[in-house]
């Protein structure tokens, strides 16, 4: 969504990455971490745009990689149906980014997914709501706690139920706080917080500990249960996006 200038600042201030938490293996809280941060071990992704750098997985879009598509990294360990994933993230910021989870590869192009995506971006104004990728687009913004009916539809016709890049049938059923509380919750060019609670059809998304999106998925025909968790680099300008500390617990 989103000169080169801009990009360039973007290196300067996401170059540190290291962490001292950063080795594969379950802790005593039962979570995993399954980045490294020193190899793409369990990680396949184009390495145009994806590698580790400093300790962190990173993407990188630059001027002569720009992308006609968006493109994944993707976990391929197990990944359990019902979790609890937390990571860290800077995006550049002019960047866009998310995390793909309960997702299916696409075969009509590499290094696709299409599913659930906890979304961000540089300016916030996604950080934190969930879009769903190649499918039925945002299921509740930035803000918002949702009821998402089953329709009877074709899935290859969703088009039709699709406006202004929101989901037309879903259901607004509660406001989570005040639109410039929340986005002052996201730090800008800075290291946030990211976790994602995922129970049966109950999706939420949290940023810095603050709840920013709320899905109960009821769609019986749309809505998946398991699949590929995988990170984004975006269609759109040169951008950075770093991941570190990425962990996972069975719920």
């Amino acid at each position: 969504m989103h000169k080169i200038i801009s990009f360039a600042l973007g290196i300067v201030v996401l170059v540190s990455c290291h962490t001292s938490k950063q080795a594969t293996g379950k802790n005593n809280d039962g979570f995993v971490r399954i980045f490294d941060g020193k190899t793409l071990t369990n990680w396949v992704g184009d390495p145009t745009y994806w590698r580790v750098d400093s300790g962190c997985l990173v993407g990188v879009v630059t001027p002569e990689t720009l992308l006609k598509r968006n493109s994944f990294i993707i976990y391929q360990g197990n990944m359990p149906d019902d979790f609890e994933l937390t990571c860290e993230y800077k995006v550049s910021a002019k960047g866009n980014s998310g995390i793909n989870y309960r997702s299916e590869k696409m075969t009509d192009a590499p290094n696709a997914l299409r599913g659930y995506q906890a979304d961000l971006n540089g300016p916030n104004t996604y950080t934190g709501s969930n879009y769903e990728e190649r499918k039925r687009t945002t299921l509740a913004s930035q803000g918002e706690k949702t009821i998402i009916p089953t329709i009877q539809i074709n899935p290859d016709s969703l088009q039709s139920q699709i406006k202004n890049n929101q989901w037309i049938p879903k259901q607004v059923v509660e406001t989570l706080g005040n639109p410039a509380e929340l986005k002052a919750a996201i730090k800008v060019d800075d290291w946030n917080q990211y976790r994602i609670v995922v129970k049966g059809n109950h999706l939420q998304h949290y940023i810095n500990g603050v709840l920013m999106s709320d899905v109960t998925d009821n769609d019986t025909i749309n809505r998946r249960f398991s699949g590929y968790l995988g990170v984004q680099v975006h269609v759109g300008p040169p951008m950075r996006i770093a991941f570190r500390d990425i962990q996972v617990k069975k719920l």
